[in-house]
């Protein structure tokens, strides 16, 4: 079974690839997003009566970070075959397979996000690193900083895989992919930091922030890396990242198993 999922996310990843003309169109367009956030927290520390959880490189760094590892933060990025599938009533093929769906599927969207994140990270992250102060890329202040980073920002990406299989599977009783996309998205990157960072939110914000999974996929891993979080509290972070994506993933296998006992597939 293993293997199936496998050759699934290597096709996946070798389709992905091909994309390059609209990588290079996000590309421009991440730019063009990114200075204009960046413009927006500088006239915001200006006029900074108190001084700010995080300091405006840190703030900067954690922008271009957003916009290099886009794919791997938003929950809007979808795969319309999936929702095709759902609607149109053509899930009965998939019930066919010997493997389990979740699983099927879960490869393929990790495979969606890896191939377009290859195409798009590394010419963000090289050309920001060069920019002139303050609105360059700042490096970790340590080595081990950015292994940590690394592996919070790979966890947080299985987790918003795992929350994203929770809005195709919702469509099973909506039917409305738009619908659902739209309800996840909205809150989920708010509350993931994805338009405020969460020190900078009011501080009962945060406490709600806190209790839901959302900003360990974002915000979390982009603080490790600018040091607005300590090693010990990164390798915490870390592990409640672990216990939320085993629970969100045993979440969507459970609502999985209910939704497909009660699919109606029409036709002849």
């Amino acid at each position: 079974m293993m293997k199936a999922y496998i050759s699934v996310f290597k096709l996946r990843i070798s389709n992905g690839l091909q994309y390059r003309a609209a990588a290079l169109a996000g590309i421009g367009t991440q730019f063009f997003f990114g200075f204009m956030f960046i413009m927006i927290f500088e006239a915001f520390y200006a006029h900074a009566i108190q001084e700010p959880p995080m300091t405006l490189s840190q703030v900067i760094t954690y922008t271009w970070l957003k916009q290099a590892f886009l794919v791997f933060i938003v929950l809007w990025l979808r795969d319309n075959e999936l929702f095709q599938l759902i609607t149109s009533g053509n899930i009965a093929y998939e019930l066919c397979r010997p493997n389990d769906i979740y699983g099927f599927w879960y490869a393929k969207l990790l495979a969606q996000r890896l191939s377009s994140a290859l195409l798009r990270c590394f010419p963000i992250l090289i050309v920001v690193f060069f920019l002139p102060a303050p609105y360059g890329l700042q490096l970790p202040p340590d080595f081990i900083s950015f292994l940590l980073f690394l592996a919070v920002l790979i966890v947080g990406l299985l987790m918003i895989i795992a929350i994203s299989m929770l809005i195709y599977i919702s469509v099973f009783v909506t039917m409305s992919p738009s619908g659902s996309l739209l309800l996840f998205s909205v809150f989920g990157e708010f509350l993931a930091g994805l338009i405020i960072p969460v020190p900078l939110m009011p501080g009962w914000m945060q406490q709600i922030v806190y209790l839901l999974p959302f900003h360990w996929t974002a915000d979390f891993p982009f603080r490790v890396f600018t040091g607005n979080l300590s090693k010990s509290e990164a390798v915490t972070g870390l592990g409640i990242q672990i216990v939320w994506l085993a629970a969100l993933i045993t979440f969507g296998k459970f609502a999985m198993s209910k939704a497909l006992k009660r699919v109606v597939v029409q036709g002849g």
